[in-house]
């Protein structure tokens, strides 16, 4: 057992306060456990919690929530919440109060004078005002990838720490409003060294089995690769959401009585303590000890925080005055933090989980498995948003201050930072936002990525020793490009974020029909023209631009970059081969040196795929449907919407009208393509790459018809003869791996209501299917709800379009109406491998990296001058003096204070599923990078904000008996062990050297 306050900040001295009628005896000052208030152990405890819960961004935006205008959409305004909270904090010793958004706490603090400040953090020093979960944001749990949420709990906390001291950073989880809870989340909470994690939001199966059975409080197991009890996580389930009981919600936009306890004809004290007494006995039946937590306050509740205290002063005095009169019950005002303090007194074992907490539903056909496709342009944004905001980071620390202050302009990292924390909110990427809110998240990441690109300017200017025009093309994924549409001559500069060397396709829209394109060494690479298609001309929408793309396989080393000079031919050939159709109607296929893909050739469909090294042949069928979207029935009223996934039937009709779909085919040396059209809005590129094991999938789809009447979900589904015994395997947050087995959770007995909505899963990466000796994995470029509906079968919902609200808030059907009003059209990819079981992770590990942490390119004409008179010109560079082993993932290089960087080092392998992959890699700190001389490294907590040393968490006991606590071992930067699925962080000190980093 931990000593109350053990790694908190040091208490001072408690002042003692005769204040027995609240029902506090001491009110101890100082932060952490020894801050809480005195308790009864031979009564009832109610914890009353005091807390606002401000959605950063929803109805309205983040800047309307703040300032509170339009007040006609949602009556909010967060500055009014927080200035009134504050003052009745002051006003009144006893009362307490928590804090979750630091993305407001933080815009609120620079309008505040030193004496406020100061204020605050005397409130947060005595514990009076805690702060919970610590991220920028509430983060959502289904559709976040963990590189992106490690970003906002460390942009939260950090600026905790810095700005109200070191009480501020959370020992607590606080994820009250997400909609179902991730084991990947709940590991790096574990890992992050917080003592709990409080939920608001699970399945009301999961719910009312685990008040029965008294298990609302549970042990969760993290990790099956992480030792417990480092990897377990107290967690406990809120009894009313993050509401307050019923009749007792005392804010201004609430109409329930408040305390009347005068000489007055309204006076209701007995009514008022009566009901409370009953609700608390109840309550108390489904938890395990004689404490309870009840949640007072609600969506930006306490912009008049007087009406709530006034009237939970009176009903602490009253209830705790009942004592007398024989009451078993004590109410206090306390935190959350508080009461998973006396939870941990009780020193009892807890039930163990070792699963998720997905999917979420409210009611028999309300599962809440739409959002994990919903705004699924938004959700690609938000991805390649986090990878540019890792390169920037990146080049921001190699490049030092050169990098934010150099010829192209004040370069800034945090404001893309910031915005992709807040793109992490539970109501953002998720797609649950009205649609003016859905566009000002974008628009914010849209000028995040302009300060950073000015950044990314000035950095590889200083690396690379020349002053080019660095031209940053946007809108490649339609093949638009003004510099390489316009140039006879052009720079491609591929930046590289992996700490392995990647070989990238780079597709660029072109005039000419033959070019000649070198590396960074001069030499010839193999280039090919190739036409761009019919769909992507029609997506530019004005009819102009390249019909032609240059297409050459680019190399990158590790964490570098590598420069291809490209040339018009001056003597080409007069015509770039155009698409053509197959020959019929003998079986045709593609193929390169690892797969061969084969389609049906009466049909157009895959029908096909074989893996030529292992000798793997699998009959895969793929083709797209659309579930029609249920308005509501007899059964229930429910209708699909943002959230809520509910067709109106199992079956999903397929989106071509006729068994024989149109195709065409592009085959040259570098790249083999069939073009699909499965109808005017729904076509399909499949597409082999020399040298590539994967068969990649780009779809396009939309704008989604609705004139019928009838909103539409559309899926990918393959279709194989694999005997998967109803199971199939998902991603959590793009790291661990869970089996899924449909109709069935782990924990509870499930009663299935919906066959289809009821077995989705959020898939942040990848999806599989498997029998004893072949795997079928398909990647994702974007978090999308899959499943496997039959055996042998796999989806991915791809595109919604809707007609209804499903009456979750919103008000506004997610109808997306797209740049021209017609309906918005989404583009994107998935990546196919087949291979044997055994060997399978070490494919879909590396491609997913590869996914979320792309290479990029930059564009420049050429002939740009020196940036320094004296400075070597590289045409290739590498921070690193030798690449990292293929299990080891540079996640984080991001600089801190002068000469300090952030540095976080990543196993990704699960234990086992890899023969050589999962073993532990030893990694030489102080011998890796090139770029600059490490001269000492602290080992800090997953977060960056403390010394890991510092940590000490409060140990729970499994139902299955105690694990044994493993020191921390002392840091020998030049041997840093990684055990399958370890992150370890450090701040590094480093010297730059005296002269330019090596390179060509």
């Amino acid at each position: 057992m931990t000593a109350p306050g053990s790694g908190m900040a040091a208490s001072v001295a408690a002042v003692a306060v005769p204040l027995l009628l609240l029902g506090v005896a001491v009110v101890a000052a100082g932060c952490g456990y020894k801050s809480c208030p005195t308790t009864r152990p031979d009564l009832l405890n109610v914890h009353l919690v005091p807390h606002t819960h401000d959605d950063v961004g929803w109805l309205k935006t983040v800047e309307q929530y703040f300032y509170g205008v339009r007040n006609e959409v949602q009556h909010a305004g967060v500055q009014y919440i927080l200035d009134s909270v504050v003052a009745q904090l002051v006003a009144e010793p006893t009362r307490r109060f928590i804090y979750a958004e630091v993305a407001f706490l933080a815009r609120w603090w620079q309008l505040q004078d030193e004496a406020t400040r100061d204020t605050v953090r005397q409130l947060v020093e005595q514990g009076r005002l805690e702060l919970v979960g610590g991220g920028w944001s509430m983060a959502d749990e289904a559709v976040t990838h963990y590189s992106a949420g490690l970003e906002q709990l460390g942009l939260g906390r950090g600026f905790l720490r810095r700005a109200l001291g070191p009480c501020a950073p959370p020992r607590l989880a606080w994820q009250i409003d997400p909609f179902g809870h991730s084991r990947q989340s709940a590991a790096t909470f574990a890992q992050m060294g917080y003592d709990g994690l409080f939920l608001g939001r699970v399945d009301h199966q999961d719910k009312a089995q685990r008040e029965q059975h008294r298990e609302l409080e549970l042990l969760w197991r993290t990790s099956g690769s992480l030792r417990s009890p480092g990897s377990d996580l107290f967690t406990g389930i809120l009894p009313n959401v993050y509401n307050p009981p019923t009749g007792f919600c005392w804010d201004q936009l609430c109409s329930d009585p408040p305390v009347v306890d005068g000489d007055s004809e309204e006076n209701n004290v007995a009514s008022i303590v009566s009901t409370f007494l009953d609700i608390a006995t109840k309550q108390a039946e489904h938890y395990r000890t004689n404490h309870i937590i009840m949640t007072m306050g609600s969506d930006f509740h306490y912009e008049n925080a007087n009406l709530w205290f006034k009237n939970m002063d009176k009903l602490i005095a009253h209830v705790n005055a009942q004592q007398a009169n024989g009451s078993r019950v004590h109410v206090l005002y306390s935190t959350p933090s508080c009461y998973l303090w006396e939870l941990h007194q009780a020193n009892l074992s807890w039930s163990l989980k070792m699963d998720d907490f997905f999917p979420y539903s409210d009611g028999p056909h309300q599962f809440w498995t739409g959002f994990f496709t919903s705004r699924p342009a938004l959700k690609r944004y938000e991805r390649l948003s986090n990878n540019f905001l890792q390169i920037c980071s990146q080049l921001e620390a190699l490049a030092g201050p050169a990098a934010r202050d150099g010829p192209y302009g004040p370069g800034d990292s945090s404001v893309l930072r910031e915005a992709v924390a807040v793109a992490q909110h539970h109501d953002a990427v998720t797609g649950t936002e009205k649609q003016h809110v859905a566009n000002d998240y974008a628009k914010q990441l849209a000028i995040g990525w302009e300060r950073c690109q000015l950044l990314v300017s000035n950095a590889l200017s200083s690396l690379s020793g020349t002053k080019e025009t660095f031209t940053f093309c946007n809108s490649l994924n339609i093949s638009v490009c003004p510099l390489t549409e316009a140039s006879s001559r052009f720079l491609v500069l591929l930046y590289n974020p992996l700490g392995r060397r990647v070989s990238w396709p780079i597709r660029l829209p072109v005039h000419g029909v033959s070019y000649t394109v070198t590396d960074p060494r001069g030499q010839p690479v193999p280039s090919e023209v190739v036409p761009v298609s019919i769909v992507t001309h029609g997506l530019r929408g004005n009819g102009i631009g390249a019909m032609q793309e240059l297409l050459f396989q680019a190399s990158a080393p590790a964490l570098g970059f590598s420069t291809f000079t490209v040339t018009r031919s001056p003597h080409g050939h007069p015509r770039v081969p155009p698409i053509q159709p197959p020959v019929l109607p003998q079986p045709w296929d593609i193929h390169n040196e690892h797969l061969r893909v084969l389609f049906d050739p009466l049909t157009g469909h895959l029908k096909e795929i074989q893996n030529l090294a292992k000798n793997i042949s699998l009959p895969v069928f793929q083709s797209y449907y659309w579930y029609n979207a249920s308005v509501g029935n007899d059964e229930s009223s429910q209708a699909s919407g943002a959230y809520i996934f509910r067709p109106n039937s199992s079956e999903p009709i397929p989106v071509s009208v006729s068994k024989r779909i149109s195709t065409s085919l592009v085959q040259n040396a570098l790249v083999q393509e069939v073009h699909q059209t499965f109808s005017s809005w729904c076509s399909q590129v499949v597409r082999l790459y020399a040298g590539q094991p994967y068969v990649e999938l780009e779809w396009t789809v939309g704008p989604i018809p609705v004139e019928d009447g009838w909103g539409k979900e559309i899926i990918s589904r393959f279709q194989t003869p694999l005997q998967t015994r109803a199971r199939f395997y998902t991603d959590s947050n793009g790291r661990q791996i869970l089996e899924r087995r449909r109709d069935y959770r782990p924990t509870w007995n499930l009663s299935q209501t919906e066959p289809v909505a009821g077995n989705y899963y959020p898939v942040t990466s990848r999806i599989f299917i498997k029998d004893k000796k072949v795997q079928l994995t398909v990647l994702t470029d974007r978090s999308q709800g899959g499943s496997s509906i039959s055996d042998g079968s796999l989806e991915l919902m791809v595109h919604r379009r809707l007609l209804y609200d499903d009456n979750r808030g919103v008000e506004e059907p997610l109808l997306e109406p797209g740049a021209d009003r017609r309906g918005l059209v989404v583009r994107g990819r998935h990546l196919l491998l087949l291979d044997t079981v055994q060997a399978a992770a070490d494919g879909h590990r590396l491609r997913a990296q590869e996914l979320f942490m792309a290479p990029y390119p930059v564009l420049a004409p050429g002939g740009g001058p020196s940036y320094r008179p004296e400075q070597q010109r590289l045409q290739e560079f590498s921070a690193l003096r030798r690449e990292l082993p293929p299990s080891i993932h540079l996640l984080t290089l991001a600089p801190r204070e002068a000469g300090t960087l952030l540095l976080r080092l990543e196993h990704q392998f699960e234990s086992g599923e890899s023969r050589n992959s999962s073993q532990p890699v030893t990694i030489d700190l102080l011998d890796l990078f090139s770029a600059f001389t490490i001269t000492s490294v602290q080992e800090m907590s997953l977060g960056g904000d403390q010394p890991l040393d510092a940590i000490s968490r409060l140990v729970w006991t499994p139902a299955t008996g105690p694990a044994q606590s493993q020191p921390v071992a002392k840091l020998d930067p030049r041997r840093v062990t990684l055990q399958p699925m370890d992150i370890r962080t450090f701040l590094v000190h480093y010297e730059e050297p005296g002269a330019a980093p090596g390179g060509l």
